[in-house]
């Protein structure tokens, strides 16, 4: 399993995006892997994070699979939702 921390946990190495396990409150720090990340936005429960700055056009990771793309560029700390992803249900990509 990932890494749990107090409020968040991160599946896999691999992703670029935490979850909240609970809310998290907007300029609340968060120490991942002993990198200080300072949250953007408020993250509601279940919602998710960056924990890199992330292009518009990269894949999103969660469980080490790729969950969408950015619609738009994502700083660390951000909150990840509709309005800044989208699916890749049924398309191919080449990354």
């Amino acid at each position: 399993m990932g890494i749990k921390n107090e409020g968040f946990i991160l599946m896999s190495p691999k992703d670029n995006c935490a979850t909240a396990l609970e809310n998290i409150s907007k300029e609340q720090e968060i120490n991942i892997n002993d990198k200080i990340i300072t949250i953007n936005q408020e993250i509601p429960m279940g919602h998710k994070f960056a924990v890199k700055d992330i292009h518009e056009g990269d894949i999103i990771k969660k469980y080490g699979e790729i969950i969408g793309i950015a619609t738009k560029d994502i700083k660390m700390g951000d909150w990840i939702h509709t309005h800044n992803i989208r699916s890749h249900y049924l398309e191919v990509i080449d990354k």
